[in-house]
């Protein structure tokens, strides 16, 4: 290997270790600083000495120095502590609530792309048209609705009006079609404006009037030529949207009743369980350096210029 990419691949390593650590000091200091959570479990009416005792036993009477390196040390062994709300081990508890959200994320997603990506490229093949404004309206739309209201919209519509799905939780497919389509909104207007932006800087290229001087047919020009090259950010964009699907499922899964990390977390929030809060900001810490690990890698397969 060379020197220049041994490099640059250890300086990703740094920087996305640097990343990491930022995350999880900030989980650490917004944690203490939501409150006494003794106040939470034992009421506000307890005795001071129940509350000290408490403290104790959570260990918060220990300097926040000497806290901050403990949980640092269970970090990286892989104990992120107990819930004071639920009284289980948060791993366990992040384990039975992450199948729901990755449930929710990957249904989201892929109508993200059944929907963004043809949009994106309609509106790039037919630039300057009504199909171009049509699809750019729509986009812009998709960008621009609040989350929670387009969910509380697709509730009253379906299921309170109509009703013909069910307004929330899980347990069917059924249940998982308004919590998908709500999900798959702002993805859906993201891909679909950068892939058009892509398209269009791909069908400019003098490689594409050589393919159709040749006497290529559109479709392939526009799918094997142009949208091959145009994929790269297209890639990138929906593995990073996924990251962000999986830790800001919040308003979605509040919405619906969705029982995924969103909602724990919101429950977390609400009784100052800040151990579990901090367990959920590390593994959504962790799935953003992942993902973004996962992205220079695409990079490296799909495009031989940066090898």
């Amino acid at each position: 290997m060379k020197a220049s990419t041994v490099r640059r691949v250890g300086g990703r390593l740094a920087s996305l270790f640097a990343s990491l650590l930022i995350a999880l000091s900030l989980a650490f200091l917004l944690g203490r600083l939501s409150g006494d959570p003794t106040a939470t479990i034992l009421g506000p009416m307890a005795p001071p000495e129940q509350r000290e005792a408490l403290r104790q036993q959570l260990g918060l009477d220990l300097p926040v120095v000497v806290q901050y390196l403990d949980y640092l040390k269970g970090v990286f062994t892989g104990d992120l502590g107990q819930s004071l709300q639920f009284y289980q081990s948060n791993t366990s508890m992040i384990a039975d609530r992450l199948p729901y959200t990755l449930q929710l994320v990957g249904a989201g997603m892929a109508l993200a792309l059944l929907v963004g990506v043809p949009l994106g490229v309609l509106a790039a093949t037919r630039e300057g048209t009504w199909w171009d404004r049509g699809a750019s309206t729509v986009a812009l739309l998709g960008q621009s609705v609040p989350v929670f209201w387009f969910g509380m919209m697709l509730v009253v519509l379906f299921a309170v009006k109509l009703g013909w799905l069910p307004a929330g939780q899980s347990g069917s497919p059924r249940h998982l079609i308004l919590p998908a389509l709500t999900m798959s909104v702002y993805p859906m207007a993201h891909i679909a404006r950068l892939t058009r932006a892509s398209m269009s800087d791909a069908l400019a290229e003098p490689y594409i009037d050589s393919a159709r001087a040749r006497g290529i047919s559109t479709r392939r020009v526009v799918w094997r030529h142009a949208f091959t090259n145009a994929m790269m950010p297209i890639l990138t964009i929906v593995v990073l949207q996924t990251g962000i699907l999986l830790s800001g499922a919040v308003a979605v899964e509040y919405v619906y009743s969705w029982p995924g990390l969103g909602q724990l977390a919101l429950q977390a929030i609400q009784f100052r369980d800040f151990p579990l809060v901090q367990a959920i900001v590390v593994f959504g810490a962790l799935v953003f350096v992942l993902l973004n690990l996962l992205v220079d890698v695409l990079h490296s397969i799909v495009d031989p210029r940066v090898r």
